[in-house]
């Protein structure tokens, strides 16, 4: 019996590789000791310890130097917040607290009725330094999420934060 096209999902799931950590299997079985012996410090990686440049790609995001911004739009609310944790803390995020799913993270959106007056005053979404998770305004695609990181290194770091500056 065959399946008609119609009955097959549309949508596939994607997976994002990170091929940063794999490391070739001849350099690891010539010699693991010697690495080691060398004293090297050991490189952390993620976007909080080596913050992309204004002119530096990095990650599918945008980054002027102080702000690392990026969108996830999984066609759900639910899927789009859990690619954002996935990617929190890839990138080294991970010991900040978040909010534990999407019920608890749209308690952070702004209401509808008040969103055009209280949008001058604060961001559409759950903040905590250095990380925002923002609902898009407008709404633009369906079930998006807006991530802003910022560089934790850079002078006047709070005062930008906040938009202070």
């Amino acid at each position: 019996m065959a399946i008609k096209s119609s009955l097959l999902p549309v949508r596939r799931p994607v997976f994002i590789a990170d091929f940063a950590s794999v490391i070739p299997l001849a350099s690891k079985t010539e010699a693991p000791e010697a690495e080691e012996a060398v004293g090297k410090p050991k490189q952390r990686k993620g976007i909080r310890y080596n913050f992309p440049s204004a002119d530096e790609p990095a990650a599918a995001g945008l980054s002027d130097g102080y702000c690392f911004r990026i969108t996830f739009a999984a066609g759900r609310l639910a899927r789009s917040y859990e690619m954002v944790l996935a990617f929190l803390k890839e990138e080294g995020y991970g010991d900040l607290p978040f909010p534990k799913d999407v019920d608890e993270l749209c308690l952070f959106r702004l209401p509808p009725k008040l969103r055009h007056q209280l949008s001058l005053f604060g961001d559409n979404g759950y903040v905590h330094n250095p990380v925002k998770i923002l609902f898009p305004v407008p709404a633009g695609q369906r079930g998006a999420l807006v991530v802003e990181l910022y560089n934790e290194a850079c002078e006047d770091h709070l005062i930008r934060f906040h938009r202070l500056k």
